[in-house]
This record gives structure tokens, C-alpha cells and sequence, in this order.
């Protein structure tokens, strides 16, 4: 019997590990692509998306062999695209955009394979976050959870309680949407 090839997750991110660990997926290995991420000219937020997870998995995949996962998401409003909060104040204007109005999450998702066959996806998510009022911004900012997070939230956390509509992935939202990260694996023939 052939011996099964690598799995390698093209991100630092536990979310994602943790994501993938619901489906019985544990990565051989973890090699974080370091590439910039500005946004090209004219560019929408879903090809920021999905350009990023491929120019990643085929980052990694030059190098390393095996099955190479890698993904990115991005928060947006209209075309204005939220970049992950550093400080407090990027989470606090963060939330005060997304206060009463609905917003897109895209999650481009791609696979290349051990003979370097590339396939991807693009996940869509459309949410409505409640009006945040004050004491619900303060609360956020106190538990911490936004920092680091594009869009400047974490649906699985404290951030959940201020969704009124989500249409699409909710794990995408996390980072990794599962039925079609299963998907392009499955495709491209990686079997834990």
C-alpha cells in the first residue's frame, strides 16, 4: 500500500487547526505563508480572498511537498475591506462600522495537490450585526477577542450574541469553511 503523502496547512492559525480537528483532519504538518497582503488596484474583496488562499497554497507547496491547504478570509463592507485589528482602536471602529448593518465575509479556500494540481473555492457569507450600543462596545473591547481578527471580531465568541442574520459558512466566518475545505480535499485525493 502507498504511503499516504503530507498534509501541510499553509497558516499559523489555531482556529483553523482547531476547525479542521472537528472534521479528523490533523495537519502533518503547519507552514504559515508569508506574503504581502495588500489588496491590488481594483480588486474586491472576494478576488483578495480567494487570490490570497491560492498565491498561499502555492507559496508552500513550491517548497514542501505533499497536500497543501491554505485559506484567507476577509471582512468587507460594500467594497471597503476591514484588515485585521491590532489595537483596541482598530476593534472599537470596527465595530461601530458594522453596528445596525450587514456586511460580507469571503473565505477563499485552496488545495494543491502532491503532483501540484490546484483547486480552490470562494465561500460567501453575508451578516447583519445588531446596533452595538457603548456598553456593547466596551464589553467587547474588555474580553479581548477582536484583537487580530479582520473585521475586528470573532463570531465564536462574545461577537455571536451581536448577529441577528448570517446567510452562508458560519465556519468560514471562522476561517476555514469545512464542507468545501472537505470538498477540495476529498477532489484532490487526500485521505486522513
Amino acid at each position: 500500500m502507498a504511503e499516504r503523502a503530507n498534509l501541510i496547512l499553509a497558516s499559523a492559525s489555531p482556529r483553523r487547526r482547531d476547525l479542521l480537528a472537528q472534521i479528523g483532519i490533523v495537519p502533518d504538518h503547519i507552514a504559515a505563508a508569508d506574503l504581502d497582503e495588500s489588496p491590488l488596484k481594483d480588486e474586491t474583496p472576494a478576488q483578495l480572498a480567494l487570490r490570497l488562499a491560492v498565491s498561499k497554497a502555492q507559496a508552500v507547496a513550491a517548497v514542501t511537498p505533499g497536500y497543501v491547504l491554505a485559506a484567507d478570509t476577509v471582512v468587507c463592507v460594500g467594497r471597503r475591506v476591514l484588515d485585521k485589528a491590532d489595537t483596541e482602536a482598530d476593534v472599537a471602529a470596527c465595530l461601530k462600522l458594522l453596528s445596525g448593518r450587514g456586511h460580507r465575509v469571503y473565505t477563499g479556500v485552496a488545495v494543491v495537490s502532491p503532483v501540484g494540481k490546484l483547486a480552490s473555492r470562494l465561500v460567501e457569507t453575508r451578516l447583519t450585526f445588531k446596533r452595538l450600543s457603548d456598553v456593547d462596545i466596551a464589553a467587547y473591547l474588555a474580553c479581548g477577542e477582536g484583537i487580530g481578527k479582520a473585521g475586528g471580531y470573532a463570531i465564536q465568541g462574545l461577537a455571536g450574541s451581536y448577529v441577528t442574520q448570517l446567510v452562508g459558512s458560519y465556519t468560514g466566518v471562522m476561517g476555514l469553511p469545512l464542507y468545501e475545505t472537505r470538498c477540495l480535499l476529498d477532489g484532490a485525493g487526500y485521505r486522513p
